[in-house]
């Protein structure tokens, strides 16, 4: 039996469809929320109702666990995010709780860049959790992940947005010269599957990307070209940006950027462009070639991910 925390978010999603094509037996975890969750439809899956601070609540959700594939993060909150709780109190107590059950292996997604002494809050924030990981005496991988994309994600659908609201001109920090490695989702997603059979992966910290280094102005012109937009840049100060975006995340909720955006933009984001091939075998897709999602869009506001509301917890559901 596999876990997974954070199965209904873009990730996640993908990862149960490619688990469950597999035939792998699945569980979700899902914080309690008033909202309906976005279960991946037409699937045979266990859920498991309970908050990550709920310690009675993980011990059911562990029962008969082998793996526990650990991608909560508070991070698309934006500036409403409480990193503590659940980036890194939230991996401490999925640990333990997987520890105490025997769980055989723990697989956590965090980020390239992630460093306990990291200025930026995620990136500090993930840092913290995967030394929780590596001092949890359980078998692990920790995956570095560049910055994933496909259809009904956070990065290129609100760049899109953006990119449409911007009356002709955009805002970029530094001259959108930050270099970056996009990963197709269906490649990320790939990869921590097949990490369950792949040799040399436990126990390991392994740094991920896509095939090139793209600078953010060029991920901006392939985003505005899918979805047939013209715009022009305007250079502005990464301190300055970052003061509007905050206000504009205040001022209107559901703003396509956030503050997290603006740490990712902060530096390079990449590491080296042949781990995929020579690890794992896969040649991963060039950006330009995966975003045919993006034609023909209206950008809607996405979702709200589903809010922690408590610390109840329910047994678990059958659905399919």
């Amino acid at each position: 039996m596999i876990l997974i925390t954070g199965g209904t978010g873009f990730i996640g999603n993908n990862l149960v469809r490619h688990l469950s094509d597999l035939g792998y037996p699945l569980k979700l975890l899902l914080p309690p929320s008033d909202q309906s969750p976005n279960l991946p439809k037409g699937l045979p899956l266990d859920v498991i109702v309970a908050g990550l601070q709920d310690e009675r609540g993980l011990r059911a959700a562990m029962k008969d666990v082998d793996i526990v594939y650990h991608l909560a993060s508070a991070a698309a909150e934006g500036r409403l995010a409480n990193l503590n709780d659940v980036d890194i109190q939230g991996t401490l107590a999925i640990s333990q709780a997987a520890k105490q059950a025997n769980v055989s292996r723990i697989i956590y997604l965090s980020q390239l860049g992630a460093d306990r002494a990291s200025a930026y809050p995620l990136l500090k924030a993930k840092g913290i959790a995967e030394n929780f990981v590596r001092q949890s005496g359980l078998p692990y991988t920790i995956f570095r992940s560049a910055i994933a994309y496909g259809d009904g994600d956070h990065f290129t659908n609100n760049l899109a947005r953006l990119l449409k609201r911007s009356p002709g001109l955009v805002f970029l920090p530094d001259h959108g010269r930050t270099q970056l490695q996009p990963i197709w989702v269906e490649d990320l997603v790939t990869v921590l599957t097949w990490s369950l059979d792949t040799a040399g992966t436990i126990d390991e910290t392994i740094e991920i990307g896509g095939p090139e280094y793209l600078s953010f102005r060029a991920i901006c012109d392939l985003v505005a070209n899918a979805a047939g937009l013209k715009r022009s840049y305007v250079d502005i100060s990464p301190v300055a940006l970052n003061i509007m975006t905050e206000f504009l995340e205040i001022l209107r909720p559901g703003f396509p950027t956030s503050v997290f955006w603006l740490d990712y933009l902060a530096t390079d984001r990449t590491t080296s462009l042949d781990t995929l091939p020579t690890r794992f075998g896969l040649l991963p897709a060039k950006m330009s070639q995966r975003l045919g999602y993006l034609k023909g869009k209206k950008f809607q506001k996405p979702p709200r991910s589903p809010r922690n509301k408590g610390r109840k917890s329910s047994k678990g559901k059958k659905t399919s």
